[in-house]
């Protein structure tokens, strides 16, 4: 069976808004480059993995039962710019318009929705390809998901499966969300445990096998910092686990469905993307 490829629609748009210039407009004069960088990603990669079906997820910045559980998470992000703003709004029809499916959530966020639908998809018998630049996605792998990791100034997405979790961070896939709390992680807002950093994040975890079991043995750790951290922090800290971990739904697994490239090109068309519909058509 060809695999589901989900994509974290927010992470993508994100990233092409900020590494696409926006001079890139549309016929109605309004930038698209968010949606045609996205869109351009996202077709190389199902042409190379030939995918069942394509399904975009999106959601809230911040699902509200995370924030209530640190006021600090996602803090610090600034609002969506201006330019952006037009864009998520089209990105359901554009997307759809290619024949990919979208879901969306008023409560959970994408990296939710995204980890449900891989979970739903490896219990039915089949794989999963999850297509995000957020590394909390990492607990995700698994013998039938795989991480597609869009970094930054690299050509394409980097390959993570729980060996390559293993060898980068020392912990199994499993682990991910216990190795954030106490690592931390600034992108989320979250400081981790005071003075335990990213590798005595992974030792625990190695000698003791969870968070919980880490804050079990606490009262033996040495230097004396770290014990102290682990005490004085130990409800927070399971509150960060909380925070990192996906929090699972039910969903329905999506239907097959090949890239609508006609529909898609007219659709590119009408927002003045005509290369891409050049590429869509196959026609110059």
């Amino acid at each position: 069976m060809p695999p589901l490829l989900l994509v974290d629609a927010p992470s993508l748009l994100y990233r092409n808004f900020h590494a696409l210039p926006k001079t890139i407009r549309g016929a109605d004069g309004r930038p698209v480059n968010a949606l045609l960088g996205t869109a351009n990603y996202v077709l190389r990669i199902a042409e190379d993995h030939e995918p069942r079906a394509v399904v975009m997820c999106s959601g809230p910045d911040a699902a509200t039962y995370r924030v209530e559980l640190y006021a600090g998470y996602h803090a610090a992000r600034p609002p969506v710019p201006v330019e952006l703003a037009p864009q998520f709004a089209d990105a359901p029809a554009f997307f759809e318009a290619l024949g990919w499916h979208w879901r969306d959530s008023d409560e959970l966020e994408a990296d939710d929705l995204l980890g449900s639908l891989a979970a739903a998809e490896a219990e039915a018998g089949g794989t999963a390809l999850v297509l995000t630049g957020d590394r909390d996605m990492y607990q995700c792998a698994t013998d039938s998901v795989t991480v597609l990791y869009v970094k930054t100034g690299s050509p394409g997405p980097e390959v993570v499966t729980p060996a390559e979790v293993l060898r980068r961070y020392g912990i199994p896939a499993e682990l991910v969300p216990d190795f954030i709390a106490l690592r931390g992680d600034p992108s989320d807002g979250l400081p981790g445990a005071r003075g335990i950093g990213e590798k005595k994040a992974a030792d625990l975890l190695q000698r003791h096998g969870s968070l919980e079991a880490a804050l079990a043995g606490a009262v033996r750790e040495r230097p004396a910092r770290v014990s102290g951290a682990l005490l004085d922090q130990s409800d927070e800290l399971r509150r960060f686990r909380e925070i990192a971990t996906l929090r699972r739904i039910a969903v329905d697994r999506p239907a097959d469905r090949a890239t609508d490239r006609a529909a898609g090109a007219e659709a590119a068309r009408r927002r003045g993307m005509d290369r891409l519909a050049e590429r869509l058509s196959g026609t110059p």
